[in-house]
């Protein structure tokens, strides 16, 4: 059954941004989804809080602290937080999405792993721990659910959910957070969290995968804990014979249950693991383990949570070696830890598991591919399709699109698809994505003739061809028709490039002179223009100009310039002169009066008596002080005899 279906969460775009395809895992403390970030267009992994634990500050605050403090580590070998925020009752992270699987498919899958395998996927997990460390950052909850394998190879450590500051480790009472099978001593015995209780952690894991099995097993949380605390993790020969000492001794070293005989932190451990890698022979790493039983369970030992610690447990750890006896136990838990045996062999399972084997011995040098059964999709046959019709076949089968490229082709049609990678036919993990090859079509091709065919069709043709339209002009034409094509560059018949880009000019029609209108009457002017082919608009304010009211002030085209039919001409109507004070030029000489009219806005006309030898003023045709319309004549008169 298919629990997505009834997630409330599925479907659902939080925070305005984040839509929710489907869920991925979900653990003791949060859920994680696929999720598409619809602002960058990007498939993230969303990580939301139980709404439950929502109403915890505590749990809020270490929600909030995960993302500011993976944000710090930028390392390739990390999954990144993008983002953090709050929609509702929803507490969530966004972050790097991965696609492929978890360390723990793979073990219950394969079971034990060779050695190199093995070496592969703990120094890559090392280097992001170091990272953290040196950073001054603990994870607290490292296992092999939060190792992640990308179908690329690439190995990256997720979910520094309980990731706590190195300066700020403190003994808690009452209760530890973590995962059971993988909690160091002190972590049980006293809340004591510092680098050293990753190292423990990855030494369990470490002995996981040479072994297909946990090193402390028990019915209950109570009894894996007892051993934790009074158990030394047994050599990994213990269960698969041949194992060489060096990996013992690794993963002693990491799990000593005294933290002072611990690399210090996981850039040391690291270091160990390179020499321990560097004395071993190709033959005694690429060793094939026998067939160990793997895990078919999950149990609550694999979940994150708030465990009791017991309280005959909250007491210091005796910082004994292995080699020193061990301090005698304390009061029976609530139950005897469980009797611990070799883990089971199982018959060989199909051919798929023989490939993955071989695939496994591979290495593929720093980073291992893994393989999972009964997650394969073949890829659809894409040739000859649409991009968007292979895009929306590679999503019916659950596949996505890595990305497009474009290359020449003779055989395909431009915009179809000429390949893919993986080609049609072969089966990839279900998740997967493809990349796909559009046909850009011949690496040459000929420039089409549209002269005398209208530009939407001409800009079509040449798109069809290959060809970008470019930039288009006007001009006058006698010959073609309006809003055809008069020419393009480069010219018709000649070869060019996919993609080049063609400019068109396009015939504005035959020349139309345009006449004088200024001074006619509005009426009379529009339909002397429309008369003419063009399109006539009046301004929507008129002006006060020296022409009568309601006749053309101004018209946007110039008399005597050429346009063409169809253009537009706004025509400004006038609303009559100005009404101006004349001022008193009375008494003044005529060359001093003329002046001081025309600088009032009135033309001037002198009246001269016939005998007269006075150039001053005697009198003026509107007097002093009363209005008269901007530019209209005013007339002055000299004294006669």
């Amino acid at each position: 059954m298919d629990t997505t279906l009834e997630d409330p969460l599925v479907g659902r775009v939080l925070d305005g941004r984040y839509r929710v395809d489907s869920r991925i895992a979900a653990g003791g403390m949060a859920t994680v989804y696929r999720a598409v970030d619809t602002r960058l267009d990007r498939i993230l992994a969303l990580k939301v809080m139980h709404p439950a634990l929502a109403s915890d500050a505590a749990f809020v605050d270490r929600f909030i602290r995960e993302a500011k403090s993976v944000a710090r580590l930028a390392h390739p070998n990390v999954v990144a937080v993008f983002d953090q925020g709050t929609d509702g009752p929803y507490v969530y992270l966004a972050m790097e999405y991965v696609s492929g699987c978890t360390l723990r498919d793979v073990l219950r899958e394969r079971g034990a792993l060779q050695p190199r395998a093995s070496l592969d996927i703990l120094e890559p997990v090392l280097a992001a721990l170091g990272a953290a460390h040196r950073a001054g950052f603990v994870h607290r909850d490292m296992k092999p659910e939060n190792v992640l394998i990308g179908d690329d190879g690439r190995v990256k450590v997720a979910d520094f959910g309980l990731v706590r500051s190195v300066d700020s480790v403190t003994n808690t009472t009452g209760s530890v957070l973590g995962t059971v099978s993988y909690l160091a001593p002190e972590q049980i015995a006293n809340g004591v969290t510092d680098t050293r209780v990753d190292v423990y952690a990855c030494g369990v894991v470490l002995y996981e995968m040479l072994t297909g099995a946990k090193p402390h097993l028990g019915g209950t949380a109570a009894q894996v804990l007892y051993q934790h605390l009074h158990e030394d993790v047994p050599p990994p020969s213990a269960s698969v014979p041949g194992l060489p000492v060096g990996l013992d001794e690794l993963v002693a070293h990491a799990t000593a249950r005294n933290p002072e005989l611990r690399p210090y932190d996981a850039a040391a451990l690291l270091g160990l693991a390179r020499e321990a890698r560097a004395v071993l022979s190709d033959a005694e790493l690429d060793a094939v383990p026998p067939q160990a039983h793997a895990e078919e369970r999950s149990s609550a030992e694999d979940r994150t949570g708030v465990i009791p610690r017991p309280v005959a447990a909250q007491q210091p750890v005796q910082r004994t070696s292995r080699l020193e006896t061990p301090p005698p136990p304390p009061p029976a838990p609530p139950a005897p830890p469980a009797h611990r045996t070799a883990p089971a062999r199982r018959p060989r399972r199909s051919t798929l598991l023989v490939i993955v084997g071989v695939l496994l011995s591979l290495g593929l040098g720093t980073g291992v591919w893994y393989i999972n059964s009964g997650q394969f999709t073949k890829v659809p046959n894409l040739l000859g399709k649409s991009e968007a019709q292979a895009r929306s076949q590679l999503s019916a089968a659950g596949l996505g699109v890595k990305g497009v490229e474009r290359k020449f082709s003779e055989s395909f049609d431009r915009g179809t698809v000429m390949d893919s990678d993986p080609p049609g036919g072969r089966r990839i993990r279900g998740n997967g994505a493809v990349t796909i090859v559009i046909s850009r079509g011949p690496e040459v091709v000929a420039v089409p003739i549209v002269k005398g065919r209208p530009l939407e069709e001409a800009q079509a043709e040449l798109t069809k061809a290959g060809l970008a339209p470019g930039i288009v002009t006007q001009a006058f034409s006698q010959e073609v028709a309006q809003g055809s094509v008069i020419s393009t560059n480069p010219a018709g018949g000649e070869k060019r490039a996919p993609d080049t880009a063609v400019s068109l000019v396009v015939s504005k029609g035959r020349p139309v002179p345009v006449p004088s209108v200024t001074g006619f009457p509005a009426d009379q002017a529009k339909a002397t223009l429309e008369g003419l082919g063009f399109k006539v608009l009046t301004a929507p304010e008129q002006v006060n100009a020296p022409s009568a009211a309601g006749t053309v002030a101004n018209q946007s085209i110039g008399a005597g310039t050429q346009a063409a039919a169809g253009d537009t001409i706004t025509l400004t109507v006038s609303k009559g002169p100005r009404q101006l004070p004349v001022p008193n030029v009375t008494g003044q000489d005529v060359d001093t009066a003329r002046k001081t009219l025309e600088a009032a806005g009135f033309k001037v006309k002198v009246d001269r008596p016939l005998i007269s030898f006075s150039n001053t003023v005697d009198s003026q045709s509107v007097l002093a002080g009363l209005n008269a319309p901007e530019g209209s004549t005013i007339t002055i008169r000299t004294k006669g005899l």
